[in-house]
């Protein structure tokens, strides 16, 4: 029984090719430094990225919370998108890993206003804590793209006051195929950087933290602090050493697939912002006096999973998973099923 599966990109399966890496792949005590396939993992993801060296870890999550604890102190005071997901969706965990503070500034299309992020950097007061670090996100939270103009505009702010940035790019390589640039250039704007393997390139666990070889270096002792050093984790480092060779290249359909689904929906009569479908997320709202609550449970029935939605908003996401027949299965049944709600 197939499930088409528009929740997330993080619920993409392994691909065959993974699943056979991960059967034969060479293993060892990775906290002894002794897994060749978690080396060669880091080392290619450094390459890739841009960067001296990298720190594969669990989760996204605990990428972009190695981070902050790396890059600041305790005290501190981190700027960030009000709607970014290391503020809202992390569980307050700069507070209790780093005890530093969050300065949440609005952002419209991903991007805080640069005079807002300059104008929040605390001045060496006695009463104030100490900014030490600029959070950014690309590809954002709300599915759009961050340019390149602006990374370079916030990297200057933070150099002229003496600020590390860390790149929450859970998404970064669906940003960059949106750009039409290579990920190492959306990266170069920061010190640090977190990547997904886990989301749309569909290996089945993991991310990537990257930076220089003092950073990292330290970010490692953290990870163990944190009860993240893994022994044989070669056998997962080998899918995603997969997603990194052969699943970044083919992100672009998933883009297209997006693109189709929202199309679909407005003529559906969905309030779609199609200028905001960058990537492979669609945010939907149904018009007035569609009856939401029992829509997920009646399209679970027809073997389709969606979120609940989040006042009469709901996010669709593509992936390698889902196809355009999926898609047109999906915008086939839900007329019906809307037309039943009102």
């Amino acid at each position: 029984m197939k499930f088409i599966d528009l929740r997330s990109d993080t619920v993409t399966t392994p691909t065959l090719n993974m699943r056979e890496a991960m059967f034969s792949a060479k293993v060892g005590d990775d906290v002894y430094g002794d897994d060749p396939t978690v080396r060669e993992l880091e080392e290619f993801a450094a390459r890739m990225i841009g960067k001296e060296a990298a720190l594969f870890v669990p989760s996204g999550t605990m990428g972009n919370q190695l981070a902050i604890m790396t890059h600041t102190r305790p005290g501190d005071e981190v700027i960030l998108g009000e709607d970014c997901h290391i503020f809202k969706y992390e569980v307050g965990a700069p507070a209790v890993l780093s005890g530093v503070q969050l300065r949440g500034l609005k952002t419209q299309g991903g991007m805080m206003d640069a005079e807002e992020v300059e104008a929040a950097i605390r001045p060496n007061d006695i009463h104030m804590p100490r900014t030490s670090l600029i959070c950014l996100e690309n590809a954002y939270s709300s599915g759009e793209v961050v340019p390149i103009n602006y990374l370079e505009k916030i990297r200057d702010i933070a150099v002229n006051h003496g600020l590390k940035i860390h790149l929450d790019g859970a998404r970064i390589f669906n940003a960059a195929t949106y750009l039409g640039v290579e990920a190492r250039e959306i990266a170069s704007f920061a010190d640090s950087v977190m990547f997904c393997l886990s989301k749309g390139l569909a290996a089945p666990i993991g991310s990537i933290l990257a930076g220089s070889r003092e950073f990292v270096e330290k970010a490692r002792k953290y990870r163990k602090l944190l009860g993240g050093g893994m022994r044989q984790a070669g056998i997962l480092a080998a899918a995603g050493l997969v997603a990194l060779k052969e699943m970044t290249g083919r992100l672009k359909e998933d883009h297209e697939n997006a693109r189709y689904l929202a199309e679909g929906l407005v003529k559906l009569g969905f309030e779609v912002d199609l200028k905001k479908v960058q990537i492979n997320m669609v945010w939907a709202k149904t018009e007035d006096g569609v009856k939401v609550d029992n829509l997920t449970s009646k399209l679970l029935d027809k073997l389709i999973k969606i979120n609940p939605p989040t006042n009469r908003v709901f996010r669709f996401v593509t992936h390698k998973d889902i196809t355009k027949k999926d898609l047109d299965y999906f915008l086939t049944i839900l007329p019906s099923i809307l037309e039943e709600e009102k």
